[in-house]
């Protein structure tokens, strides 16, 4: 949108023809004063309207004694907007201000106003006043340029977010377990393990997936072993004969007792189970007895290791390695958790049974509103540090910033995400600068999208367009950065959404592309949405085709 335009102006006309002698001249002669203003129209960027201002003056034009006050003047709804006077003096002043020579030649001067709301419906004037001695002339006010153009104000400001995910599985694996224990060097199932404990709960167990209709018995297994003090090959057989062993007692084990066929495997010598015992008890010097047997690779050398330990360490001889003389039974079973109707009728009766992946799974199913209960439930159950910054994500999203910040401030996560919604807090309050340095620290997708965002609302377009080029979600911002930075075709290509805004964005983009028929008609379906059918209006984008 820049482009330069030549007017004629009284704008610097505090010179007068040498020939005339008389500043009452000036009006008469400002028409060969030419002035171009960059750009025009007059365009916001970064919460300020910026141009220049090239003027030519003809020769003979300033008088050598004559003083120029020139008031730049930014007219706009509901008010205008003045800069300080800019001061010109010919060639025979003694004063400090910029000398214009009677043979002319080009002033360029730089204008800055403050963007105030209004100012899409301006006029930038340039008021002069010349002085001679004790006279002086009040010049012709001039229009030099129309305005302002405010499009990258349709920038999406309120930042992207993510929710942290939940860890809810909708099927579970689960198993169920009972073991039955051996005698050193035997393989001989005893009656009384049948009987044991284990045995029992294992029974119990298989009886229970059977009854519960959340869970479905997939595959049994019956794994025996060896303790890993005896020698490798003798306990290699030692480990099959167990397995033969506990596959005969299975049938007794689950007489009565819903199971499928197990799978049977002999694992020989258990030194993960060893080091998982071992690293559980309560044996003095048990970090350095796995850290000593840890040396060793060769099996023969370890089991060497093992049984002159076991001297030493009465609890590896008389608690460790006889439970490691065993067959495991086995069932492997998979749970259906709760389905998304059930948790959504589970929330608003009985909230109490649903753990924390169960409220943070809920929690997404419900609307922004409700979702802020269902994380303060489980904060105040299972103190999750995720369900914290989720409630500082939903109170952001519904606009309520500061008790977001605050939510915000409790979360014990530094992260990515935790980063980001700093910045995306910063940036709602106007923070610019503190937004960026959070983003920059997020390091997230979320966080670059968002610094384009910082990027647009700084006036480094380029930047931004870069920021945004892979943008995940609304094309929106993508969209307008292009068209800011007079990137027009890919602005037409990132521009696949089909929401109002986007339409409007559109309808920039085939104005700026000289294409009439096509701006009106996304005009026209953006102003569906009454607050663009206003602003299309008076947007200074589609004065050529109005």
């Amino acid at each position: 949108m820049k482009k330069g335009i030549k007017i004629f102006a009284a704008v610097i006309a505090g010179f007068a023809a040498v020939a005339c002698g008389s500043i009452e001249k000036m009006a008469e002669q400002a028409e060969n004063v030419i002035v171009e203003c960059n750009p025009s129209p007059l365009e916001v960027k970064a919460g300020s309207v910026d141009a220049t201002l090239t003027v030519t003056y003809p020769e003979g034009y300033f008088h050598p004694k004559a003083i120029l006050e020139v008031t730049p003047v930014l007219v706009y709804d509901g008010g205008e907007s003045a800069m300080a006077p800019l001061m010109f003096q010919g060639e025979k002043v003694e004063d400090n201000y910029k000398v214009v020579a009677k043979d002319g030649g080009q002033v360029v001067e730089k204008v800055h106003f403050p963007y105030v709301k209004g100012m899409e419906n301006a006029r930038l004037e340039l008021r002069g006043v010349a002085s001679y001695k004790s006279k002086s002339v009040t010049l012709p006010t001039k229009k030099v340029a129309d305005g302002c153009n405010t499009t990258y104000m349709l920038v999406k400001g309120e930042g992207q977010l993510a929710y942290k995910a939940d860890n809810y599985q909708e099927i579970i694996a689960q198993t169920e377990e009972g073991q039955i224990l051996y005698n050193i060097n035997s393989a001989d199932v005893q009656s009384r393990q049948l009987k044991s404990q284990s045995i029992k709960d294992f029974q119990a167990a298989l009886d229970e997936i059977k009854a519960n209709d959340r869970k479905t018995l997939k595959s049994t297994e019956v794994v025996a072993f060896a303790s890993p003090d005896g020698g490798e090959k003798l306990n290699s057989k030692l480990s099959d004969k167990r397995a033969a062993s506990a596959s005969k007692a299975w049938n007794t084990v689950v007489k009565g007792h819903e199971a499928s066929n197990p799978d049977v495997k002999s694992i020989g010598q258990d030194w993960e189970g060893f080091q998982e015992l071992v690293s559980k008890s309560n044996i003095e010097d048990k970090d350095l007895i796995l850290r000593v047997l840890s040396m060793y690779s060769d099996p023969a050398v370890r089991e060497s290791e093992i049984k002159n330990m076991s001297e030493i360490y009465k609890d590896l001889k008389g608690e460790i390695l006889p439970e490691l003389r065993r067959a495991r039974f086995i069932a492997n079973v998979e749970y259906k958790n709760y389905t998304s109707k059930e948790l959504l009728q589970l929330i608003n009766e009985n909230i109490d049974v649903l753990d924390e992946e169960a409220l943070l799974r809920a929690a997404s199913l419900v609307s922004t509103e409700n979702k802020v209960e269902i994380y303060k439930k489980a904060i105040e159950k299972f103190a999750s540090d995720r369900a914290q910054y989720n409630l500082a994500v939903a109170l952001l999203n519904l606009g309520k910033n500061a008790e977001a910040a605050k939510a915000l401030a409790k979360v014990k996560a530094d992260d990515g995400d935790v980063a980001n919604a700093q910045g995306v807090i910063a940036l709602r309050n106007g923070d610019l600068t503190a937004a960026a340095r959070s983003f920059a620290k997020a390091g997230t997708e979320a966080a670059k999208a968002n610094m384009g965002v910082v990027d647009i609302l700084n006036g480094n377009y380029a930047k931004a367009a870069t920021e945004l080029a892979d943008a995940k979600g609304c094309c929106h911002n993508t969209v307008l950065a292009y068209i800011l930075n007079g990137q027009l075709d890919k602005a037409a290509a990132a521009a696949h959404c089909q929401d109002l805004k986007v339409q409007y964005l559109k309808a920039i983009i085939a104005a700026r592309q000289g294409k009439a028929a096509e701006a009106k008609k996304l005009i026209e379906t953006a102003s569906k949405d009454a607050t663009l059918a206003a602003r299309a209006a008076k947007d200074i984008e589609f004065a050529s085709i109005r």
